[in-house]
């Protein structure tokens, strides 16, 4: 146990004085450490459970109440913060504020607390309604300028608005609003709502969630509303929030704990994790062994064990691990609690500070272990090294183990196996684990593969021949920069090509139900006048566009209805609004006249673009409405042609419509033109009514993983980094050679050559072997990333850009970098 402390202070010692090296190995084991800790404390921060949310969410009341729509049926759980619909039972009619009142008991007193959005020209923005002086609303808001609304027309905004008080809000369609006070949400600096006791909501036709919009109150109760309580009024058609459900640690549901595939997903990247650092900082640690062989040879000589030189370069280990994984951990618990409020300030929320101990702690100790591994390898060879062939300043001998490629193509073989099993697993985390299996007896066989490779040099030019010799030579400095390389890019061109592959499922798949280059303007609950109104606006703006009429289905109690129809799109079952019209929006569905479809629509019958959804000639419709009963509905349909390939979508004749026993009105407008892309279309037809939505049709936005490329820089900085170690190293192993020829009237630029086939040779060797793993991986990892039920398809598409610059590139980038590098003819002695 002394040679213990002993071994600290020569590796601290060591360090200090190679402060470039220990930088780097500091650097390769705390990256990973200090990236892990960031995010844990970034989530922490900005996860604000709802314990912590409480006074933001009741202020100093005892329960917040909200009335769900007509048809909902609440089953909320006792921690309050669950709920759920079910059926299409009808609740109980809404209920005042008096009625309320009487529910919660004697003693209650309640304020209006309603949530909506306010139509500022052609932008929806959150709105609340409630008196903000009242005392059940302290701690909901923080006042930073100005004052509080005291009479009606008055509000506040929060800071995102960027507005200063006596600024005004044009509501469209009411009276201007104007601003008295800037106010701050405790845990939402990016939210962007107004605040104000009379503001003209608009009618959000949505689909209901709470919290968001809604009818309710605040309630001050005299007695705590608990669990029966709350069950009650969920009955009455009420969701309640309870500051007793909240606060009760018994009310809250037990976490479910994790399951196998969390457990062997955190098992499978804290492997990789532990493996990547070893890999790259493992070549550092083999330069120090290297430059420290003489020193371990004159303390084996004064009668050092082996153990006791396994016990100092192991303890280069624990020395720059311990001190890489404190100083990650302090940086990364620094940078996710500082960052936090600047990330939510781009959405999101921001809580009090909170660092998350237990993980944390965890990958700290997961990079001091990384660093004791990568110096594992050094320790050996240190312990094994011949002393006195070390001292007569001769290389050591490097002796393979037959069992070695064995094992290694065992484990490949079984990882190949566990790869086709779980490609048809659910979820995309059994892929992942079987390629640490592959990617394991790779690491295993890399020695082996080096020394294969180095027998064709002899064809090649001298520096080559000489560079790609020293490599093989030196088999235990190469191959753990191979494997670092090879795991690196394995790593990236299985995710590049299960995003990319993901990518093009999506886009594929992508439907839409209305051609590209649509534009449609829709009309909410409007009268005539106010729809002929708004007609004749649209015709102003886009003179000499051909409009065609979308109408509106209403029964007879004047209940709006959509009527929809569900079909399987990308393997998901979806529901589908179809929509009502006559010949001309026909034409423009489908981009051109089409007799038959034209027949089928004037005769009654419903003309559908999915043919998954026709049954026998019939289309289910499912007839639903907000305020009124839902009803089912089988129709006769025909199958049609759409203008676009992917686009889906059933017009219904507005006779067809009528015969089911509703009444139609022209709501809609619809033409092929593209508003510009400063236009003004929708904030001038919100003048004539804030119930209109202008809406384009784009076609497929999304863009190819923009992932794919961050990954790639990434890899850049590991694999150039890696790969600019070991070259380091093998200039230094390559003296001899580099003086040989120094003599023999080698150019400087030469020496240069050498090393940059050094460098081209093992990111070159790295980066082949990691495209063969990774598409290996990358194809199984396409299947659940691309499947989304029984007898869906996978799809597999190949980004070749992406990878001709993993491949290609990265090698190239590497071996330039190192053609940089600075080369100085060496002084050696040589014995005559």
């Amino acid at each position: 146990m002394s040679a213990v402390p002993v071994a600290l202070r020569i590796a601290r010692r060591t360090a200090w004085r190679a402060r470039g090296r220990s930088a780097l190995i500091m650097v390769m084991i705390g990256l990973p450490v200090l990236a892990i800790t960031a995010v844990l404390t970034l989530n922490a921060t900005m996860d604000v459970s709802p314990r912590e949310g409480l006074v933001a969410e009741l202020g100093a009341a005892d329960a917040r109440l909200m009335r769900v729509p007509d048809g909902t049926v609440l089953r909320q759980r006792p921690n309050g913060t669950s709920w759920s619909t079910g059926g299409d039972g009808a609740t109980a009619p809404g209920r005042s504020a008096a009625e309320v009142g009487a529910l919660l008991g004697p003693g209650t007193r309640l304020i209006p607390f309603d949530t909506g959005v306010l139509q500022l020209g052609g932008e929806r923005v959150e709105a609340l309604r409630t008196d903000l002086r009242d005392p059940l609303t302290k701690g909901m808001w923080k006042l930073s300028e100005g004052r509080l609304p005291a009479a009606a027309r008055e509000a506040v905004v929060t800071s995102a608005f960027g507005l200063r008080p006596g600024d005004q809000l044009r509501p469209s369609g009411a009276a201007p609003l104007t601003v008295v006070g800037v106010v701050e949400h405790p845990f939402r600096p990016s939210l962007r709502q107004v605040v104000g006791p009379d503001l003209p909501l608009a009618s959000v036709e949505e689909f209901w969630s709470p919290g968001e919009h809604g009818t309710g109150w605040l309630a001050d109760t005299a007695e705590p509303v608990s669990w029966t309580g709350v069950t009650a009024l969920n009955g009455a058609g009420l969701y309640v929030t309870s500051r007793d459900m909240m606060t009760d640690p018994r009310s809250w549901a037990r976490a479910p704990a994790s399951d196998v595939q969390n457990t062997v997903g955190v098992g499978t990247m804290v492997i990789m994790v532990v493996l990547e650092t070893v890999l790259l900082a493992g070549p550092a640690f083999a330069v120090g062994l290297r430059r420290r062989r003489r020193e371990l040879a004159e303390i084996a000589a004064q009668g050092g064990s082996a153990a006791q030189l396994r016990t100092i370069v192991l303890a280069d280990g624990l020395v720059l691990g311990g001190a890489a994984a404190f100083v990650a951990t302090v940086l990364g618990i620094g940078a996710g609690t500082l960052g936090a409020p600047i990330v939510a300030r781009w959405g999101g929320t921001s809580g009090p500070p909170e660092v998350p101990w237990p993980p944390v702690l965890a990958v700290a100790a997961l990079g001091l272990l990384a660093g004791i591994v990568a110096a594992l390898v050094p320790a050996v060879q240190a312990a094994r090294q011949n002393s006195a062939a070390v001292l007569a300043g001769r290389a050591p001998a490097v002796a393979d183990r037959p069992g070695w490629p064995l094992v290694g193509a065992a484990l490949v073989l079984a990882g190949l196996g566990a790869t086709v099993v779980a490609r048809r697993q659910p979820g995309s985390v059994w892929v992942l684990a079987s390629a640490v299996l592959v990617l394991l007896g790779l690491v295993v066989l890399t020695p082996w593969l080096v020394r294969a490779t180095g027998r064709p040099a002899a064809r090649l030019r001298l520096p080559l021949r000489l560079s790609v010799r020293d490599a093989v030579r030196h088999r235990s400095r190469t191959a753990s920069a191979v494997a670092a390389v090879m795991a690196v890019t394995a790593t990236v061109v299985a995710l590049g090509i299960g995003a990319y592959s993901e990518y093009m499922d999506q886009r594929n798949a992508y439907t839409s139900a209305r051609p590209t280059g649509m534009l449609a303007i829709w009309a909410g609950n409007i009268g005539d006048p106010a729809w002929g109104r708004l007609r004749a606006e649209a015709a102003r703006q886009l003179p000499g566009v051909p409009l065609a009429a979308g109408y509106q289905a209403k029964d007879a109690q004047g209940h709006r209805y959509a009527l929809r129809y569900t079909v399987r799109w990308n393997g998901i079952r979806t529901r589908r609004t179809a929509a009502i019209g006559d010949q001309s929006l026909l034409t423009l569905l489908q981009g051109r006249h089409d007799p038959q479809a034209a027949a089928a629509l004037a005769s009654g019958k419903a003309v559908v673009f999915d043919a998954a959804a026709l049954r026998d000639g019939k289309l289910a419709l499912r007839a639903s409405s907000t305020s009124g009963p839902a009803r089912r509905l089988d129709v006769p349909a025909v199958l049609a042609t759409p203008a676009d390939e992917h686009q889906g979508g059933a017009l219904l004749p507005r006779a067809l419509v009528e015969q089911a026993g509703f009444a139609t009105a022209e709501r809609q407008l619809y033409a092929m033109y593209r508003p510009s892309a400063g236009s003004t279309l929708g904030r001038d037809l919100a003048k004539v009514t804030p119930r209109v939505t202008v809406a384009s049709e784009e076609g497929y936005r999304n863009v190819p993983e923009p992932g794919l490329w961050g990954w790639l820089g990434g890899a850049l900085v590991l694999v150039v980094g890696g790969t600019l170690t070991a070259t380091r190293l093998a200039a230094a192993d390559m003296r001899p050679e580099q003086a040989t020829m120094v003599a023999i009237g080698a150019p400087p630029r030469m020496m240069r050559v050498l090393v940059a086939g050094q460098a081209l040779y093992i990111a070159g060797l790295g980066a082949l072997v990691g495209l063969l793993a990774g598409t290996v991986t990358g194809l199984a990892l396409s299947r659940p990333m691309t499947t989304h039920g029984a007898g869906d398809p996978a799809t597999i598409a190949i980004p070749w850009p992406f990878l001709l610059a993993v491949v290609v590139g990265l090698p190239v980038l590497a071996s330039a970098a190192a053609l940089l590098t600075r080369t100085r003819p060496p002084l050696v002695r040589r014995l005559l």
